[in-house]
């Protein structure tokens, strides 16, 4: 695909928020069922993590390790939810439910089917992160007024890996294809992105390259500062490198999508 094509400007209008509505509607219909798990599983993480291994580490960064690590289910809640939507569920929308044809055969076109897909990912991330958040704060594990600008904080971030998991969707040739992205792109940053022990453990190349190249190390950094109450200037570079890189990856996600169901 030629660079051209894949940096095309997206032809979209206010019509793509009647794809996001549909998504809506049908989140709505089984919303007790998606609440489970992002009240659950936090809850558990802080039980076996929090507590339980925290109780023989010392302090982190001058706060308790349970301090540390609550705000980093936030950002995990954030990368999880967007990139799971705009996969398995976008696949399963595409391909076997067929709705993204039953969409563009109305007035909508393909960019705007794509951009509402993306749209839900972001607010599904938006909505599962505002749980976890509320979740640590009965915890009494939110020390600043500050930790309120992660519910809208949540949405870039979700738009971020809502546009990375579409790129994925939009090569994978069948769903089960979909695991290699899971167990060798968000496992690995699942575990080492400054979320259960900072990056400054880890040798200098690896920082810098870690800085530079992965995207949960960011939305880690600004959920831990805005959680903690010690949000620094340096997290202004966090939200520039995440706006930047997300406006990159939302024009490809939609250029290779729309190569992909044209073609």
């Amino acid at each position: 695909m030629k660079l051209s094509r894949l940096f095309a400007m997206p032809n979209v209008t206010g019509r793509t928020w009647e794809v996001w509505r549909r998504n809506r509607d049908v989140f709505l219909k089984t919303i007790k069922v998606n609440f489970i798990a992002p009240m659950a599983e936090p809850i558990l993480y802080l039980a076996a993590f929090g507590f339980g291994l925290g109780f023989y580490v010392d302090e982190i960064d001058g706060m308790p390790y349970i301090d540390f690590f609550a705000p980093a289910l936030i950002a995990i809640t954030i990368m999880n939810s967007s990139f799971f939507e705009c996969t398995f569920a976008s696949f399963v929308r595409m391909y076997y439910q067929k709705s993204f044809d039953a969409i563009v055969a109305t007035p909508l076109n393909m960019d705007e089917v794509i951009t509402g897909e993306l749209l839900w990912g972001a607010t599904r991330s938006t909505i599962s992160a505002t749980i976890v958040l509320g979740v640590i704060t009965a915890f009494g594990l939110v020390h600043s007024w500050l930790a309120l600008l992660i519910v809208p904080f949540s949405f870039l971030g979700g738009l971020l890996f809502a546009a990375i998991g579409m790129c994925f969707t939009a090569i994978t040739p069948k769903i089960d294809t979909l695991n290699y992205p899971i167990s060798l792109f968000i496992t690995p940053m699942f575990l080492v992105s400054g979320t259960f022990f900072p990056l400054s453990l880890l040798p200098s190349g690896i920082q810098v390259f870690a800085q530079a190249t992965v995207p949960l190390v960011h939305v880690v950094d600004i959920t831990r500062g805005l959680a903690t109450g010690t949000a620094e200037a340096t997290l202004l570079l966090n939200l520039a490198w995440i706006v930047i890189v997300t406006i990159g990856v939302f024009i490809i996600s939609i250029n290779l999508m729309k190569r992909r169901l044209i073609t």
